[in-house]
């Protein structure tokens, strides 16, 4: 399983009221391209075409806090492809009400993916761990 990789400018977004990941529209990106720990918002991610791809928005699953320590936990994304999608290799988690579509961070898959015509990717969200935590 690939491991989250948080953009430094979340931190901040989250503590200026960018961010309300309890009921703000998350989505994913598709790109082949490294993002850089210092990219702010989606203009600065190379995307990949998504003419043949299914929809790309994520469900929360919960969005709370226990004893000080707050979950951000997301259902599993299935995206199915019409057509060849990709290549891609990172998948970048962004939040789409945001005004900048301000990013929160993204998985390194360590190598290219491309989709045919029925094929299936699936994102697996940790559903017990959480995306992310905040202590």
């Amino acid at each position: 399983m690939a491991s989250f990789v948080k953009f430094n400018s979340f931190v901040e977004a989250v503590a200026e009221k960018t961010h309300n990941l309890g009921s703000d529209t998350l989505k994913v990106a598709l790109t082949n391209t490294a993002p850089n720990a210092t990219d702010t918002q989606l203009s600065n991610i190379t995307e990949i075409s998504y003419t043949n791809c299914s929809a790309r928005t994520i469900t929360t699953s919960s969005s709370s806090q226990s004893s000080g320590t707050y979950k951000l936990v997301l259902a599993d994304l299935t995206l199915t492809a019409s057509g060849s999608v990709g290549p891609f290799r990172y998948v970048v988690i962004y939040n789409d009400t945001a005004t900048n579509d301000e990013l929160i961070g993204y998985y390194d898959y360590g190598s290219a993916v491309t989709l045919q015509a029925s094929d299936q990717f699936v994102i697996d969200f940790d559903g017990t761990a959480g995306v992310l935590t905040i202590a």
